[in-house]
């Protein structure tokens, strides 16, 4: 019985490519330093999975930086601003990911992976592909595998799947037969190299478009007859594909790959849906938590799918790629030994595919039922009122009420929330978790972070300022160290994109606080100035998503217990006198199941959690949201469900085309959507903004609109900051200005 996992993380153990991907682009190392780098993680990726006993290695899942940018590169997709700027294809490569601040280049755009927290690169497409910027790297890793023994699967992500992910001006799916084209030449090249290759289509699992119905099954089929001395794996993930079977089936691949941790579909339907010439490659192990598998009930389906197909033609695999896990488990050496007992991180994930598959063939073998989350405590539910989901005022009443609380002027001015966390910072933290210094000396120099923020923000002139969040290391971390009912690991990284990592917190029992743990901070801060301070929590929703959760009880009811625990948080900072409060839900469309049936249900949830969370409020209280990079077309209706006063979103990288929703769903709260983009280093000036600025006018009445970053800065250096925030300043000064002039020629003439 074959078996393999889909992809495996590819940042190192000790995080080796973060540090060598930054060196590298500060000048500090070279190309061949980053080469190196990565044949070491490719190789102990390799080793990791013989060793744990499968039947072959997967390749091509490593990335420098993005394996959807690299399919573009892989197809000669790049963009005509990239094109003679004399790059070399390395730097040409990472200005499509992060932008070129010297050669004033925009980088691609950003948006989530399906619903995970995993940001993938927006391939442009042309019509034309650059055949010069071809990668063939799949190819020489191919090679690197067979050379140092191991069987290697080559990963690519589908023709359909990047078509359908890439933004275009005309008909996308004109352009799949030339794209196939470039995949051909590819499997041909792989033949003789490799016996199986790893197509992954997970836009199977959605309601697909039907110019991708159209040329789906002509497409596949170009693939599969140019290289018929390799063997093919239809792989899907993320969701339910039963809708979307005939397509699979249509394909005369080898195998078909089914994600059966997310699968709604029972693996009967699964199994009896395919021809009689296809193997199925059943995903049992779960590439997305941190729990162990029950390797008995995983066994007992790969049982009964051989009753049905056959033992020769069933396959164990991963549901999806690793590189949603942390790596090992090993690294974990001050965390709870109960809980610690119960997870497996990506390569114990790898030894539970070849466990499963020895229990599924031990015909002797008796095996039990196991509760996985037995151990783990029960959520209790309560009895949540509408009374307690509603603002006391609509929000047309509760925006008279702020404006004269508040006193902003037009376009007012602030950012997300973080500020960079400098050397120092982290070497504080540091000092602080090895008891060099004390709780007190950490909290004072906390402190005069803080203040060092205020005096910083009073010098650019914004107009609610914030403390900055010196004392946080991350976004949700920090809450789950001052939450009941969550821990974190030590070594836990996972890779959201190119070199930024997340060590994601692990909700294990039931979530409570025994203390207000954001007030002294931002009463502080509040203290030093005053303009308004805006409090900054992260939101309910996006504390599940972004945590492994535990699965004895609902993702609801997880995240009715975060919500009533920051609404008590509000409370008390509403009572201190803090008047603007921002709730992040950055994940909020994340967690969206892919079929339609779940996706209201999921959503309606969301925004139940919200307004437990914020509804508590005063009408002169102002609550503010932030989003990051989501498609709001069929959001707009729950966005507006939340009833947050303010939502600032990214929209920089989209050049503001994302409010186009917003304008035709008649939004008419608050809105910041981001005039710059603080992933990448490229200063914006003046003139750009106050384009931008002009542009969400079209879209946005001036009353309602806000100016700020396109998400937190905790990633950028203070020289950047500072030259970013004084051009966004400036830029809504002066539009200020000239609407002010406008003004008084109109009176005049009149």
């Amino acid at each position: 019985m074959l078996t393999h996992v889909l992809g495996f993380p590819r940042i190192g153990a000790n995080r080796e490519l973060k540090t060598a991907l930054e060196t590298f682009w500060n000048g500090k190392t070279t190309l061949g330093d980053l080469k190196r780098t990565a044949e070491t993680i490719k190789l102990t990726s390799f080793e990791t999975q013989k060793k744990a006993g499968l039947s072959m290695v997967t390749v091509g899942d490593f990335s420098y930086y993005d394996r959807v940018l690299d399919t573009a590169l892989m197809l000669g997709m790049v963009p005509e601003r990239f094109i003679n700027k004399k790059l070399l294809l390395a730097d040409t490569y990472f200005a499509m990911a992060r932008g070129d601040s010297l050669q004033n280049l925009k980088p691609l755009a950003m948006k989530k992976w399906y619903n995970t927290n995993y940001h993938y690169i927006v391939p442009e497409l042309s019509s034309e592909p650059r055949q010069e910027y071809m990668s063939e790297n799949i190819l020489a890793d191919v090679k690197l595998a067979n050379q140092n023994g191991y069987d290697p699967k080559p990963a690519l992500i589908g023709p359909v799947t990047f078509l359908s992910l890439s933004s275009f001006g005309g008909d996308r799916w004109a352009l799949a037969d030339r794209i196939a084209d470039t995949y051909v030449t590819l499997l041909k090249k792989l033949s003789g190299q490799c016996e199986w290759v790893q197509i992954e289509e997970p836009v199977l699992c959605t309601e697909m478009d039907a110019g991708a119905k159209e040329i789906f099954a002509a497409v596949h089929k170009k693939l599969k007859d140019s290289a018929p001395g390799i063997k093919m794996i239809m792989t899907t993930y993320f969701g339910d594909p039963l809708a979307n079977m005939k397509l699979v089936s249509g394909t005369g691949y080898d195998a078909a790959h089914i994600d059966m941790t997310s699968c709604a579909a029972s693996a009967e339907n699964i199994a009896e849906s395919l021809p009689d010439n296809m193997s199925l490659s059943a995903g049992v192990v779960s590439g997305r938590n941190i729990w162990k598998t029950d390797t008995d009930a995983s066994a007992r389906v790969i049982r009964r799918l051989s009753d049905i197909l056959g033992t020769e033609r069933v396959m164990v695999g991963s549901g999806c790629s690793l590189l949603h896990c942390p790596i090992d488990t090993a690294g974990e050496t001050g965390m709870d030994k109960e809980i610690l007992s119960k997870m497996a991180f990506a390569v114990q994930k790898c030894a539970e595919v070849r466990q499963t598959a020895d229990k599924a063939q031990n015909a002797s073998l008796t095996l039990s039922d196991h509760n996985l989350t037995s151990g783990l405590a029960d959520g209790a539910d309560s009895l949540i009122s509408e009374e307690m989901l509603n603002r006391k005022s609509p929000y047309s009443v509760r925006k008279e009420i702020q404006k004269e609380k508040l006193s902003l002027p037009p376009l007012p001015t602030t950012t997300i929330g973080s500020f960079p966390q400098t050397a120092r910072i982290r070497s504080l933290r540091k000092a602080l978790k090895s008891n060099e210094i004390t709780e007190e000396n950490y909290e004072s120099m906390m402190l005069n972070e803080i203040r060092e923020n205020i005096i910083k923000q009073e010098k650019l002139g914004l107009d609610v300022l914030v403390h900055g969040e010196p004392e946080r290391n991350d976004m949700v971390e920090y809450f789950a160290e001052n939450l009941n009912g969550m821990c974190f690991t030590e070594n836990g990284w996972v890779q959201s994109y190119g070199s930024r990592c997340v060590k994601p917190p692990v909700i294990y029992g039931d979530i409570s606080a025994d203390e207000i743990f954001t007030l002294k901070w931002i009463r502080y801060a509040a203290s030093l100035t005053k303009k308004p301070v805006k409090a900054i929590l992260t939101g309910p929703v996006t504390i599940t998503e972004w945590s492994f959760i535990r699965e004895d009880i609902s993702r609801e009811e997880i995240c009715r217990q975060i919500a009533m625990t920051l609404r008590n948080e509000i409370a008390e900072l509403e009572k201190a006198g803090i008047k603007i409060i921002q709730i992040d839900e950055a994940a909020f469309a994340e967690g969206i199941p892919l079929d339609k049936k779940s996706r209201e249900q999921y959503l309606n949830m969301a925004v139940r959690s919200f307004r437990l969370t914020s509804s508590g409020v005063s009408d002169e209280t102002q609550i503010h949201t932030h989003m990051c990079y989501s498609e709001f077309n069929d959001l707009m209706p729950y966005i507006s469900a939340m009833d947050a006063d303010v939502i600032s979103i990214e929209a920089s990288r989209s050049s503001m085309t994302i409010l186009d929703s917003f304008k035709k769903q008649k939004y008419e709260h608050g809105i910041g959507p981001g005039v710059y983009d603080i992933h990448s280093t490229r200063i914006p000036s003046v003139t750009e903004i106050m384009y931008l600025i002009r542009k969400m006018l079209k879209y946005i009445d001036i009353e309602n609109l806000w100016i700020n970053p396109d998400c937190g800065l905790k990633t950028r250096s203070w020289a950047e900051t500072i030259s970013a925030l004084e051009n966004m300043t400036a830029a809504a000064a002066l539009f200020r200005e000239s609407q002010t002039k406008n003004k008084k020629k109109e009176e005049i003439s009149v």
